[in-house]
């Protein structure tokens, strides 16, 4: 009887697993607006070029600032009840990672340390482990926006059972692909030039027309492109 209850059990789970990617198929992540951002012309950027430099202190520092003065960021996995919170939390440390940013070999890289439960029909599935993903940014231009994309390539949970990791890991995945994504680096306010010239009677304009970047000397560098035109004046000029 008790083998009987075991292997209903298992089915259960594996079932669901079975269901999962049936429906969902294999986890994808949500695919951030515009298209991927290339790295700069070899040949040189063009004059109306501006450079953003973004460091890696900065980026963990910003990270580290969210864990300690704000709540950890949170995901449902499943509907909460009294004893199963239902949702992954990305904490600063854990299962020998530090959650952060690197820029490595002109690659941005992302381990994330998290924790977790699933409510599943046999009970509160509670975990902890760590992911490592990768980030890709893209440049919208019909909205002047720069995105990043996180994509989670492993899951590894601590400990867990292997009936058990083969429902969470792909939970876990598909959870942080997809709520995540997409992450607004800049939009069109923080990069838009548009300043009156009061003595030429009219304002400096300059639209984005490309986004190029590249990882060095453990940064990430920008380089937004510009196309300058002047428009009409939209100050009116003091006496």
């Amino acid at each position: 009887m008790g083998r009987l209850v075991i292997g209903l059990l298992i089915g259960i789970v594996l079932g669901g697993v079975f269901v999962f990617y049936f429906f969902v198929g294999v986890p994808k992540g949500v695919i951030a607006p515009g298209t991927p951002i290339q790295p700069p012309d070899p040949n040189g950027s063009p004059a109306g070029t501006a450079q953003i430099v973004l460091r890696q202190p900065f980026l963990n520092e910003a990270l580290t600032t969210i864990f300690q003065d704000m709540n950890p960021p949170a995901f449902p996995l499943s509907e909460p009840s009294a004893d199963c919170e239902g949702r992954i939390t990305v904490q600063k440390e854990g299962s020998g990672v530090q959650t952060g940013v690197s820029f490595d070999n002109e690659h941005i890289s992302a381990p994330l340390a998290f924790t977790g439960s699933y409510a599943s029909p046999v009970g509160c599935l509670r975990f902890s482990g760590w992911a490592q993903s990768n980030f890709e940014m893209r440049f919208d231009q019909q909205n002047q926006t720069v995105f990043g994309q996180l994509n989670v390539e492993t899951v590894n949970l601590d400990g867990v059972n292997p009936v058990v990791s083969a429902l969470v890991t792909p939970l876990v995945q598909s959870t942080l692909n997809t709520r995540v994504n997409p992450i607004r680096i800049l939009d069109g306010r923080q990069i838009a030039v548009n300043l009156p010239v009061v003595a030429a009677n009219g304002n400096l304009q300059a639209k984005v027309t490309d986004v190029r970047a590249e990882v060095k000397d453990k940064a990430l560098n920008l380089y937004v492109i510009y196309d300058f035109a002047g428009g009409p004046l939209t100050v009116t000029p003091s006496n």
